[in-house]
């Protein structure tokens, strides 16, 4: 296994330019089943869980070019398998969204329930839920949940949370099923919006992605495409707190301000300053940090993937913050590892308070989840002394080459293995 090193203390200085949307491209990619032509996706990153997914499509029959080029090709003139095996979906949960494709394009799917995960349970009710509306049978056992229907049809969908997932699962599914499906309570996400235009510039007939009404046309098939896939907010959000943390002065490009918005507003509140130059954006500290109180929730909410690595940020803020966690049950889990660092941070039920300490201290800290591992590096670029982050396999999942990155702004970071 590898590990960072992280030496802290130096304000961080440069520019940095953000990928691609992992959260976006791992829908598209498994939206492609829809089309039996050719799909090319540019702005791809380089990440683990694209490889994964490109073994899910190519298990199927799709020839899956590139990969690792940060632009892939898709052919899926040869799908010919509708099982996606335990072996593949384990190591990723995005692989469940193979299931609504394959529904329409098949007539039937048979997918590996993708168990637990570290920041909560993420059951797939909610997608299962539209399926069985749009016409479908369910199934499940033995590890796997088996969709089948002779011929789906349009239908209205209103779902009992936001959820991402289930927005995307049902719009691929609806597609190419006759009549119109109506999706209430639709997540609003950025990622959902992004797999609306893929799915448009495909042939199909979408609109309302962005609003809680998404209303879909069913067509008798999809052509081929080109897509650049929107760039990974997450990931700004990372780079600009490290800038915030270290209290440098970094430059983030190719952003969408308006997807940043939500995390923009709270750092501005914490005493971030910005400046805009199309889409680029430079974040200093003026005046030092202020405490904030943070309640995760769907977009245009906070968002939860930028809990923990503003809770990193919170830990040397003077003053008492509060961060709420509304969306995973489980989610606090990089808590015990800022507190081995010398952060004051206590858990009551589903609210971390955070009191801010002067300083952290290097310590050997223990990754558990992709964005605990954000949160754990951002801490280690403003701990005194050395910080060594275990289990940084997570970290891949996500972020595309983050310690040679954080090293053009000046950071002191290195991979070993162990």
């Amino acid at each position: 296994m590898d590990a960072f090193v992280i030496r802290g203390g130096r304000a961080l200085k440069g520019r940095v330019k953000v990928r691609g949307a992992k959260n976006a491209v791992l829908p598209i990619m498994a939206a492609s089943l829809l089309s039996d032509g050719v799909c090319v996706i540019e702005n791809v990153p380089i990440l683990r869980d694209i490889v994964t997914m490109s073994k899910v499509l190519e298990h199927l029959g799709v020839k899956v070019h590139d990969v690792g080029t940060g632009t892939i090709t898709i052919d899926g003139s040869g799908l010919n398998d509708h099982i996606a095996p335990y072996e593949l979906v384990r190591t990723m949960r995005a692989s469940v969204l193979v299931m609504g494709p394959l529904l329409a394009r098949l007539g039937k799917a048979k997918v590996a329930l993708p168990g637990g995960c570290a920041i909560g349970t993420r059951p797939i009710d909610i997608h299962l839920k539209g399926i069985e509306l749009l016409g479908a049978k369910v199934k499940m056992g033995r590890g796997y949940v088996q969709v089948s229907s002779r011929k789906l049809a349009g239908a209205e969908i209103c779902f009992d949370y936001p959820s991402v997932g289930a927005t995307e699962n049902v719009m691929m599914a609806s597609v190419l099923t006759k009549g119109t499906t109506i999706i209430e309570n639709a997540a609003r996400e950025p990622e959902v919006q992004d797999l609306a235009e893929f799915l448009r510039s495909l042939g199909a007939k979408i609109e309302g992605e962005g609003t809680s009404r998404i209303t879909i046309e069913g067509v008798t098939s999809l052509g081929s495409t080109t897509h650049r896939v929107i760039p990974d907010r997450i990931e700004a959000g990372t780079y600009l707190a490290a800038g915030i943390i270290t209290k440098g002065r970094v430059t983030v490009d190719a952003i969408i301000e308006e997807h940043l918005r939500p995390i923009l507003s709270k750092m501005e509140e914490a005493g971030a300053h910005f400046e805009y130059h199309g889409p680029s954006i430079t974040v200093s500290v003026p005046d030092g940090l202020r405490p904030v109180d943070i309640r995760t929730m769907p977009y245009p909410g906070f968002p939860t993937d930028m809990q923990a690595q503003f809770m990193a940020l919170m830990t040397i803020t003077p003053g008492t913050s509060s961060i709420k966690e509304a969306v995973f049950e489980n989610r606090f889990m990089q808590v015990a590892e800022l507190n081995r660092m010398g952060a004051d941070i206590r858990i009551d039920t589903n609210t971390a308070i955070v009191n801010g300490v002067k300083q952290l201290s290097g310590a050997e800290v223990m990754a558990s989840d992709l964005r605990a591992s954000a949160a754990l590096v951002l801490a280690g670029l403003v701990a005194h002394g050395e910080t060594k982050v275990s289990r940084i396999y997570h970290i891949d999942r996500g972020y595309d080459e983050i310690e040679r990155r954080l090293k053009t702004l000046g950071a002191d970071i290195r991979r070993i293995s162990e």
